[in-house]
C-alpha cells in the first residue's frame, strides 16, 4: 500500500489495485448464508472497514490486500478471501458455513444502525 495525498489527508491505496477493489470503495459487498440471512461489509480506501453480520451487530476493522486476496482484521481475529466481483463467489464464512459473496453497488446500510 502506499500512502496518498487527497485534500490535505493521506490515505492508503492498494497499488495497482484491481477494479474490483475500486468498485469495493463505493458499493456493498454482501454474504449469503444458507438460511437466507445476509451480512454486509464496506471498505474505505483508507484501509478500514465496517460490517454489519448477520444478526445486525455493527463491527470495525482494517483491510489490506495480499496477492489476489482481502484480508479483513478486528479484534476478534482476521480472514482472508478473494477479492469480490459483480460476480458472486462461493467460500467458507469464518463460522465454517458456505457462503456466497458478491458486490452490489451503492452503500445502502453503511451509515444506519
Amino acid at each position: 500500500m502506499l500512502p496518498t495525498l487527497i485534500g490535505g489527508l493521506f490515505l492508503l491505496t492498494a497499488a495497482g489495485s484491481s477494479p474490483s477493489l475500486e468498485k469495493a470503495f463505493t458499493g456493498t459487498i454482501v454474504s449469503t448464508y444458507p438460511d437466507g440471512r445476509t451480512a454486509h461489509l464496506w471498505m474505505d480506501p483508507s484501509g478500514t472497514y465496517i460490517s454489519e453480520g448477520r444478526r445486525h451487530k455493527r463491527y470495525h476493522g482494517k483491510w489490506s490486500v495480499k496477492g489476489d486476496q482481502v484480508c479483513f482484521r478486528r479484534s476478534l481475529g482476521h480472514y482472508c478471501t478473494k477479492i469480490p466481483t459483480d460476480t458472486a463467489f462461493t467460500t467458507k464464512a469464518v463460522t465454517g458455513e458456505t457462503i456466497q459473496v458478491r458486490l452490489v453497488p451503492g452503500r445502502k446500510g453503511e451509515n444506519e444502525g
